[in-house]
């Protein structure tokens, strides 16, 4: 299996994972135009974070979205981790902690992270398990939003 940066021509892929995964997790249905949009302005904007795919025999069995974070505090960019999604067939073989250990990789080759961050919903009890063995935290704060 190959962890490497999300292109162009995983475009596709990565709509459907996304839509999967809102779908799987929340209930939801994307909008795929606005989806579509959203996953190629990352894709082409390197600046605002990367994808990072796992590919084995030319498939795609999962990936994950990193985002940045600006901190004054501490002078470097948290890493945030999103839209992780692997396929039903492939889960519970690692792939989430390789690709995990991918984005550690690339934020060290980068000067490092202020810290690696990710939310995951209350009820999802698997995905936080997974979290707390690769050596996540639950943090100290909560987060608020406005639509």
């Amino acid at each position: 299996m190959q962890i490497r940066k999300g292109q162009q021509s995983d475009l596709t892929a990565l709509v459907q994972f996304n839509q999967a995964m809102a779908n799987e997790t929340e209930g939801l249905s994307l909008d795929q135009q606005t989806l579509t949009q959203g996953v190629q302005t990352l894709l082409e904007n390197p600046a605002r974070g990367f994808y990072l795919v796992a590919e084995e025999a030319g498939e795609i069995l999962g990936s994950l979205m990193v985002t940045y974070e600006w901190s004054d505090w501490r002078a470097k960019d948290y890493y945030w981790i999103q839209s992780v999604y692997i396929r039903p067939q492939n889960r519970r073989q690692g792939i989430y902690a390789k690709l995990y250990q991918a984005v550690k990789q690339i934020a060290e080759d980068n000067g490092g992270a202020a810290s690696f961050r990710l939310y995951v919903e209350q009820e999802n009890l698997k995905a936080q398990k997974t979290y707390e063995a690769l050596g996540m935290k639950q943090s100290y704060y909560l987060m608020y939003e406005e639509k």
